[in-house]
């Protein structure tokens, strides 16, 4: 095993390591008071185990990143690289006694193209304030998943983030053309391009997107832009099953629609925004299909989804008159992951992905799940993708309720596998999902991925623990 190569520093090697990041730091980006460090010690994830970082580093240069993976390689001691710590799968989660290299104060946007449609940017940057300055160039990024206004590039990048628009769109992976790597012993590489065609050599641009730091640290990102386009409508549908929902969505896809969004909130996801926004959405519905259209005449395409919708079974469709009204429904869609927190306090949100002709059985499967083990469990789905969020909600201080959470995560799991899907759309699988992707890829490809890992950390001390 990899991760058997590295051991924490211990307490006496303390001061050799502050020494030696200090050489090439200023004091200010090594934090070591342990009140501040524990804050970086988590992501959002549950039932994920983490250790004690050493020290926290936060570098502003290429030059910074370099300097602790040379004394990282040198002392043997495991980095952590993280972002906003917004993941959902443990995979930012501190090993005990390493260096947490946290990417955030590297955030400059360093170019922005509209001939070549590229934007350059730093792994700190957050990707609401990206979309909002490629917006103002008449240009667009599409990626947005659910916590944009918090989630850095360097974060979508480690974990291969999604979002609402992927059915139309695509997810991170198909946005990321080049990319600088400071790698474990402290060289930089840089991998692909900056031109919209090139095959030159193996892939390994995408090799890295989805690799959760545990092949090296982004530190520059090269990525594809589009025109921006016309200003999106919304159309809401209630059904009277999630069964009718989601035989609409086979409908609309089977149709040739291409919507830019194609989401799915079930009854007790409905309530639950209801309950932390009051935003009248309509409880009496057993799913809330949201369809958008961002061409020249959305109105015309959300008609035909409309009345496909309608054939489906739906009791109500109801298209939105304008933008604000499109932006409101968006925002309850968004919410949804946070309403379900509040319901018992703690989640665990599933990211299972089928194909979408089985989507039906997974949401029927997940309500057999939930009454078998007396939880709540409310499901957001991007349906067009097939990309369901099944979210356990449970009361993290009684040890039956943690116990029967975490085994209605893992049938869940079990589920979309048999379905014939994957463990993660696009929250990756950090500490979370070690086991279920050894299941899911078996042991050969479990052997050959451990096997990359060596080619590029041949100590095992980029991320340990993550992945398997």
């Amino acid at each position: 095993m990899i991760m058997s190569r590295i051991e924490a520093p211990r307490d006496h090697d303390t001061g050799s390591l502050l020494d030696r990041l200090l050489t090439g730091l200023p004091a200010e980006a090594v934090l070591t008071d342990p009140d501040v460090t524990v804050s970086y010690a988590n992501d959002m994830a549950s039932f994920c185990p983490s250790g004690t970082p050493a020290v926290v580093v936060l570098p502003r240069t290429v030059e910074h990143v370099q300097h602790v993976m040379r004394v990282a390689t040198e002392l043997r001691v495991p980095v952590v690289p993280q972002g906003a710590r917004t993941g959902l799968s443990g995979a930012a989660n501190a090993s005990e006694g390493c260096i947490v290299l946290s990417l955030v104060k590297m955030d400059r946007i360093l170019e922005i193209s509209p001939v070549d449609r590229i934007a350059v940017v730093e792994p700190g940057v957050i990707n609401a304030t990206l979309s909002r300055a490629v917006n103002e160039h008449g240009l667009y990024y599409p990626p947005d998943p659910s916590s944009w206004e918090m989630c850095t590039i360097g974060g979508n990048i480690g974990t291969a983030s999604g979002g609402l628009c992927c059915v139309k769109y695509g997810v991170t992976a198909e946005y990321v053309l080049g990319l600088d790597v400071v790698l474990a012993d402290g060289r930089l590489m840089s991998t692909g391009r900056r031109t919209a065609k090139g095959v030159a050599g193996y892939d390994l641009t995408r090799l890295f997107v989805g690799s959760e730091g545990s092949l090296g640290i982004v530190v520059k990102a090269v990525l594809a832009l589009k025109p921006q386009p016309p200003q999106q409508l919304v159309l809401a549908a209630e059904f009277g099953s999630a069964a009718a929902a989601c035989d609409a969505v086979c409908r609309i896809m089977e149709g040739g629609h291409v919507p830019s969004l194609l989401e799915l909130m079930d009854r007790t996801t409905v309530k639950a925004v209801n309950d932390l926004a009051h935003m009248g959405l309509p409880e009496s519905t057993e799913a809330l299909l949201l369809a958008a259209f961002d061409t020249l005449d959305p109105a015309a395409d959300l008609a035909a989804v409309g009345a496909l919708c309608e054939a489906a079974g739906a009791t109500q469709v109801v298209p939105a008159e304008d933008a604000a009204e499109s932006e409101l429904l968006l925002q309850a869609r968004r919410l949804s992951l946070t309403a379900l927190e509040a319901v018992k306090g703690t989640t665990m949100i599933d990211d299972v992905c089928v194909p979408r002709s089985r989507l039906g059985e997974m949401l029927e499967g997940v309500e057999r799940v939930g009454e078998k083990y007396q939880l709540t469990i409310g499901v957001c789905a991007h349906a067009g993708d097939g990309n369901t969020h099944p979210t356990v909600c449970f009361d993290a201080q009684d040890p039956d309720e943690s116990r029967r959470a975490r085994e209605s995560f893992d049938e869940i799991m079990a589920l979309g596998l048999e379905l014939g899907g994957t463990i993660t759309g696009e929250h990756g699988v950090g500490v979370l999902k070690k086991e279920w992707l050894a299941r899911e890829i078996g042991p050969v490809g479990v052997e050959m991925q451990r096997a990359v890992k060596a080619t590029f950390d041949p100590l095992g001390i980029l991320n340990p623990g993550k992945l398997f």
